[in-house]
Formats: C-alpha cells, sequence, structure tokens
C-alpha cells in the first residue's frame, strides 16, 4: 500500500456509508494522531489499540447525529506522488470554517485554525466536513 492514510480515509468513508459504527485499520503513530485529531474536532467518538494481534489495529468508533454521520466528505489533498505544501497565509479555508484542513507541520498534526495561529505552515493531509 503506497498511501496508508488515504486507506484510512476511505476504511471510514466506506463504513459511513454503510452506516457502520466501528472501522478497524492498520495501525501507526502518523494514522492515530489523525484519529486523535478528528476526535478533538468533534468528528469522531472514540478508538482504541489492540496490541494482541501480530500487527497492531485501531477500531475507531464513528460518530452519528440522529442516525446520520457527523462526517460529511473526507478528502485526501496530499498524496504520495503530490506533496502539497502551503505556507500560514495560504493555508484553505474549508466551508467558511464549518470544515477542517488538518496540516502535518513541524509541531506534529495541527488544524487549520490552529496552523494559522502559531503562523506556521506544512503539508496539507485532509480536508473534513
Amino acid at each position: 500500500m503506497t498511501d496508508p492514510i488515504a486507506d484510512l480515509l476511505t476504511r471510514i468513508r466506506n463504513a459511513l456509508m454503510t452506516g457502520k459504527t466501528v472501522v478497524t485499520a492498520p495501525h501507526s503513530l502518523q494514522k492515530q494522531q489523525l484519529i486523535e485529531k478528528l476526535i478533538s474536532l468533534g468528528y469522531l467518538d472514540s478508538f482504541t489499540v489492540d496490541q494482541k494481534s501480530t500487527h497492531p489495529l485501531l477500531h475507531i468508533t464513528l460518530k452519528y447525529h440522529q442516525s446520520h454521520p457527523v462526517i460529511t466528505n473526507l478528502k485526501r489533498i496530499s498524496k504520495p506522488g503530490r506533496r502539497i505544501y502551503v505556507r500560514a497565509d495560504k493555508i484553505p479555508i474549508i466551508l467558511s470554517g464549518f470544515g477542517s484542513t488538518i496540516l502535518s507541520t513541524n509541531q506534529g498534526l495541527l488544524t487549520n485554525k490552529e496552523a494559522k495561529k502559531q503562523g506556521i505552515g506544512g503539508e496539507l493531509l485532509c480536508q473534513i466536513w
């Protein structure tokens, strides 16, 4: 697999379309940090790491509001074949501030609001609304 972040986002997107409550994905530190950021933004409910198998797994609990998913769309921006980097003043605003962009910076994963506040640019990982 060449793009594990895109795989994670696709697993979440597919689970939301079918109405599942839990998604399982292979564990990595960057994926875990991305899930933690999405939980802090209120898009996901919780996650656990299953260390029992030979390869650790993430079990992600999706969030629904009145039987509708909280996440409307997930979009991968930067890809392994085409990395997209932006300065702090060029970070895109999603849906007039109702959506979020996740950036990979030298300070870790940050949302567009956090990165602008700190004046840090980075690689655009994904957009969520």
